[in-house]
């Protein structure tokens, strides 16, 4: 619970000017708080100099450190293919669990998969927990959360890393609730506190405007799920050895009413845009979907993949698997091009980490060109289809 303490509130208004969500109000010289809009952020507390705001927590009882150890990541694959986010993930978990001197360890759910534990250890896991079940083939929602939360309860990890994959953000938080800890989604950093060894989680908020490092110092399982191509992975190593660990779960009483129907790819992509080296996104500057044809040339003459911003996929030009950005998909080619694409922060979160960006715009002044290692100034429907021909 929030509360403000009478005795000490002097109605000064910096609460009022620190809280981002409405929640605050003065009357009588007394800040009042709205519990149905306040998110017990904290930043009212923070900004207060008199001491005059507190949270308090209910039946908070002190978690015992010492009985959690190692970082997990979980392995998640579809077809018996593993993730790329999953290798990523091992190659920033390997830096945290050396800071923690603990084992990294992968969590492998499916069937018949025990062969694709070799990949996770030489990729940089300790040891590979493998959950071999038919009720786990395809993803469901219930299996996959009895399965995780289980085998939480049984080792108790310090540290869970998830892909925020469709996957991992629809099963992740009920994870989460099940083990009742905190989990911060959508992250883009991981650093270890060395003061306390608390995970701090940095993740993008209001709407992209800020990065908000998180910690939750007062549960454990630590849980974060991390956006694709933020991280890096490791050199594969066929020489490491590891441990796999074969464990059993008794799904005898699980009560699922869903069933797994079919996975339906979106064939409109040419080449995978989280994979593709070369990726060229059309923005609102593209004035039309019939006009969007000369990005998609563009990208095809490259072999590359096709983006965009939310502009055009609000627009419906196209489609959202194809937004990139704080809403859409986190990308990392060795070439973005921007066609007719302002910049906005939002877009720029899901793209600025490219290695060479050519941005595309008759306004010289957006902010596209901030980020960009070339600019091309001019109407982008003589310049795209002159490249286009160009390159033919």
């Amino acid at each position: 619970m929030i509360e403000v303490i009478q005795e000490k509130c002097v109605g000064c208004e910096l609460c009022l000017k620190a809280c981002a969500y409405d929640a605050i109000t003065i009357n009588d010289k007394l800040a009042e708080i709205n519990v149905d809009k306040c998110t017990l952020c904290g930043a009212c507390v923070s900004a207060c100099p008199f001491d005059a705001i507190l949270i308090r927590k209910y039946g908070q009882k002190a978690v015992d450190r010492s009985l959690y150890k190692n970082i997990w990541i979980f392995a998640e694959q579809r077809k018996n293919e593993i993730s790329p986010v999953v290798f990523e993930l091992l190659g920033k978990g390997r830096e945290l669990a050396e800071q923690l001197e603990c084992k990294l360890v992968a969590v492998l759910l499916g069937h018949n998969i025990v062969e694709r534990s070799k990949q996770l250890i030489a990729y940089g896991a300790d040891e590979v927990i493998v959950v071999d079940d038919p009720r786990l083939k395809d993803f469901l929602d219930i299996p996959y959360t009895k399965a995780l939360t289980d085998l939480a309860n049984k080792y108790k990890p310090e540290i869970i890393l998830s892909g925020a994959s469709v996957i991992g953000r629809s099963f992740i938080p009920r994870v989460a609730v099940e083990l009742h800890t905190g989990l911060t989604a959508d992250c883009t950093g991981l650093e270890i506190d060395p003061d306390t060894n608390n995970l701090m989680q940095t993740r993008p908020a209001f709407g992209g405007n800020i990065l908000a490092t998180i910690v939750t110092p007062n549960h454990l399982p630590q849980m974060s799920t991390v956006r694709h191509k933020v991280m890096d992975a490791l050199e594969k190593d066929e020489s490491r050895k590891g441990t796999v660990i074969k464990e059993t779960i008794d799904f005898s009483e699980l009560k699922d009413d869903t069933k797994f129907l079919e996975f339906v790819k979106d064939e409109s992509q040419m080449v995978n845009l989280t994979e593709a080296e070369i990726v060229v996104a059309g923005g609102r500057g593209v004035k039309g979907k019939e006009n969007f044809a000369i990005v998609t040339d563009l990208a095809k003459i490259l072999s590359g993949a096709v983006g965009a911003s939310r502009a055009s996929v609000d627009a419906d030009w196209v489609s959202y698997p194809h937004q990139v950005g704080q809403t859409g998909k986190t990308i990392k080619p060795k070439i973005y091009i921007a066609v007719g694409i302002s910049g906005a922060i939002q877009h720029l979160a899901g793209m600025q980490s490219s290695d060479y960006i050519i941005a595309i715009n008759k306004d010289p002044d957006a902010p596209i060109f901030k980020v960009a290692d070339l600019g091309l100034v001019g109407d982008l429907f003589e310049i795209v289809p002159k490249i286009t021909k160009k390159l033919k």
